[in-house]
């Protein structure tokens, strides 16, 4: 319903942030060749499930971990085989995430050169000290290098920053947003602190040594990015991604959306559309036993499932009540046969946390701080 994308998992990083629980690895050396070819065996494999009846290549996305540790020359074969294997739209998507730490001039051109159109940086603060606390590797001088060398080479450019950061006051982000929202770019990510379990932040925080702030004060947080993002042209188009108008992430609206996705990497996970059903796929998380897995197998898959079709409704409704567009009520009902229950519906509005317009239903601002609950309202 919603397109076709490739999300591309390289695992690695320089070093492992302390408030990540994302598939990431630190390793000393990489065999580059070795890896990109196990990725290119699973491309090929994914392909062969969707049989003939390939859909068209909406975008592809390259995650991590690192990606911008890859070289030009690495991100340009997985392209090219992507190419091979499914025809491309004609305004198809090529999305990287960047790390500050690894930006410089002659990395970027190759990535251009290869067909990568849109950088997402991973900046993450806009002061030093919050940025040692979060483990990055740069400081803000060299984000700001990094985000100006990438608004140099990339037609379409986005970057991260985290709030309600132990000690930051609502002030204080707010001369830190107004600060990014300066910078020209088209696209923020802004997304809240939290204590992910079994990261060294989980560990700190349940020794008493980490605060975050109490849910009040987190929706004032919320409530205040949404403010100052919006009155710079930049509103909320998802919970916690915003961009000027027609400059979304096309990649990331195609999840929100429930469109069909391979992913393909060590953890990398998708949901494919094959024969009229859904199936969840998940790879083998660490590295070296996906890769493995790939070379013997021909994938990386630890799982292959298919889900079943109230979990996919559900899910559908979830994904689509991130976003600001809300849900086709009439396309979701003909996707799933399941109608939403007409009293909950009208008790959930009643109450100010949903909102109904020509079949269209969407979370109000107060619902979007209550999202699963109103879900859970919806679907039990």
């Amino acid at each position: 319903m919603s397109g076709f994308g490739l999300y591309v998992h390289w695992p690695f990083c320089t070093a492992k942030c302390p408030y990540c629980d994302f598939n990431s690895h630190v390793r000393n050396s990489i065999d580059e060749d070795g890896w990109t070819e196990a990725i290119l065996k699973e491309l090929s494999y994914v392909a062969e499930l969707q049989s003939d009846d390939r859909p068209v290549l909406q975008t592809i996305f390259f995650g991590g971990g690192t990606p911008s540790l890859m070289s030009g020359r690495a991100v340009g074969r997985v392209i090219d085989a992507a190419a091979r294997l499914w025809r491309g739209a004609n305004d198809l998507e090529i999305t990287m995430e960047a790390n500050p730490a690894s930006a410089d001039a002659a990395r970027f051109a190759d990535y251009a050169k290869a067909g990568v159109g849109r950088l997402s940086l991973g900046i993450q603060a806009l002061n030093d000290a919050d940025l040692k606390f979060l483990g990055r590797l740069h400081n803000v001088d060299e984000a700001k290098r990094a985000l100006a060398l990438a608004q140099r080479t990339f037609p379409r450019v986005s970057f991260d920053l985290i709030y309600a950061r132990p000690g930051q006051s609502i002030a204080a982000w707010r001369n830190e947003l107004s600060e990014a929202l300066s910078l020209g770019t088209e696209h923020l990510s802004l997304y809240q602190l939290t204590i992910e379990p079994g990261t060294p932040f989980a560990t700190l925080h349940r020794q008493g040594a980490l605060q975050i702030p109490e849910d009040d004060l987190g929706a004032a947080f919320y409530e205040a990015t949404q403010e100052i993002a919006a009155g710079a042209g930049l509103p909320a188009y998802e919970v916690s991604n915003h961009a000027r108008p027609g400059c979304e992430s096309r990649h990331n609206l195609l999840y929100w959306r429930y469109g069909s996705y391979a992913g393909v990497g060590a953890g990398a996970h998708g949901r494919l559309d094959l024969n009229g059903k859904r199936f969840a796929t998940a790879c083998e998380r660490l590295p070296e036993r996906w890769r493995e897995k790939v070379m013997t197998e021909g994938h990386g898959f630890a799982d292959i499932s298919e889900v079943d079709r109230r979990d996919a409704a559900r899910e559908h409704l979830l994904m689509n009540l991130r976003l600001r567009e809300g849900i086709d009520l009439a396309a979701y009902d003909a996707r799933w046969d399941a109608p939403l229950p007409p009293q909950r519906l009208a008790a959930l509005t009643e109450a100010g946390l949903l909102k109904l317009e020509h079949d269209r239903l969407s979370a109000t601002p107060q619902g979007m701080l209550l999202l699963n609950r109103v879900i859970e309202e919806l679907t039990v």
